[in-house]
C-alpha cells in the first residue's frame, strides 16, 4: 500500500471536494455517533446524509449505492418509528441479539439482494464496479434493517460495508467520502463494543 498516494488522494479531495459532500459526510458521522449512542437523533441525521447521496452517487454512476440510500431513507423513517413506540412496559426498544429465524431472513436479504442488484448493474447500467457495488449495497441493506429493529449484528454488517467502500469511493475518485468510511469502520467497532455491552446489560437485567 502506497500511503503517499493515499495522503496525496486524501489532499487533492479535500480541495476538490464541493459543499454538498462535506455536508453529507457531516450529517453521516453524526448519525453512527447517535447509534452508538442509541440516540434517536440517529434517524434524522442519517435521513439529511442519506437524500444528499442519493444525488452524489447518481452524479458517480454508483446507481447501486444510490439506491440503498434511498432505502436508508426508507429505512431510517421505519427505525425512528420503531424506536419511538417500545413495547409496553418499556421505556426504550432495547439492544438483543438475532435469533435463528432472524439469521436466516439477514442472510436470504443479503443473497437475494446482491444477485438482483448485479444482475441489474451488469447488464442494464454502465457501471464499472458491479461486483463492489452490489456487495456493498446489499449488506448495507442487512445492517439498517439490523440497525431499525436493535440487533447487535448490525454492526458487523456495517464493519464489512465500510471496509469494502473505503476502496470502492477511493477508485470513484470520492476521497473524503473514501476516508469517511475508513471513519465508520473504527466507530462500528466501537458500536459493537457498545452494543455487546448493551445487550449483556439488558440479558442480565431480564433473566
Amino acid at each position: 500500500m502506497d500511503w503517499q498516494n493515499i495522503i496525496e488522494g486524501l489532499q487533492t479531495g479535500i480541495q476538490e471536494m464541493n459543499w454538498l459532500e462535506a455536508l453529507a459526510v457531516f450529517f453521516g458521522l453524526a448519525s453512527v455517533y447517535y447509534s452508538i449512542k442509541e440516540n434517536i437523533l440517529v434517524f434524522p441525521t442519517g435521513i439529511i446524509s442519506t437524500l444528499i447521496y442519493v444525488w452524489i452517487c447518481l452524479q458517480v454512476g454508483l446507481y447501486a449505492d444510490m439506491g440503498i440510500n434511498a432505502y436508508y431513507f426508507s429505512m431510517s423513517i421505519f427505525g425512528w418509528y420503531v424506536w419511538s413506540h417500545p413495547r409496553p412496559g418499556k421505556v426504550v426498544v432495547p439492544v438483543t441479539w438475532m435469533k435463528g429465524r432472524e439469521i436466516l431472513q439477514a442472510l436470504a436479504l443479503f443473497l437475494l439482494a446482491y444477485g438482483l442488484l448485479y444482475y441489474v448493474l451488469r447488464f442494464y447500467t454502465d457501471s464499472d464496479v458491479p461486483g463492489w457495488d452490489s456487495f456493498t449495497t446489499a449488506s448495507a441493506f442487512v445492517g439498517m434493517w439490523l440497525m431499525a429493529k436493535k440487533k447487535v449484528e448490525n454492526w458487523i454488517a456495517w464493519i464489512i460495508t465500510d471496509l469494502v467502500s473505503v476502496p470502492l469511493y477511493f477508485y470513484k475518485g470520492l476521497v473524503l467520502t473514501s476516508f469517511q468510511f475508513f471513519v465508520f469502520t473504527v466507530l462500528a467497532v466501537i458500536g459493537l463494543m457498545a452494543w455487546i455491552r448493551a445487550a449483556r446489560k439488558y440479558e442480565e437485567i431480564n433473566v
